[in-house]
């Protein structure tokens, strides 16, 4: 797995824990904890795969922080919970922080050693 493609598997675990997330909440039919249950394992496999190419602690603090967004902003959008200018930007904040960590995160996993 490349370095981008990496990424780019973060971005989409992030996307089911977000689903997972709200599931556990809202899940009240069978096939609802199905589609929970299979965004878990779905969400964590694919972080620990990128976690082989990539820093883990970088990995999981990205991982956290746009599933972390993605649920706040689904729960404001989807379910009614109140928006607040301070809570989205809290939010922008917490990007702004996953953004920054994976730029200065170098990926010294992925380069050759001579």
């Amino acid at each position: 797995m490349k370095s981008n493609r990496a990424w780019l598997s973060i971005a989409g675990a992030a996307c089911l824990e977000v689903v997972w997330v709200i599931g556990l909440k809202h899940a009240s039919a069978p096939w609802e904890w199905l589609v929970t249950g299979m965004a878990l394992l779905v969400s964590f496999f694919t972080l620990i795969a990128a976690s082989s190419k990539l820093p883990a602690g970088t990995v999981y603090a990205v991982f956290v922080g746009l599933g972390t967004a993605g649920t706040v902003l689904m729960d404001m959008i989807w379910f009614g919970e109140p928006f607040k200018l301070l809570k989205l930007v809290l939010i922008l904040v917490l990007l702004a922080g996953v953004i920054g960590l994976k730029l200065v995160t170098g990926d010294s996993r992925t380069k050759e050693v001579s």
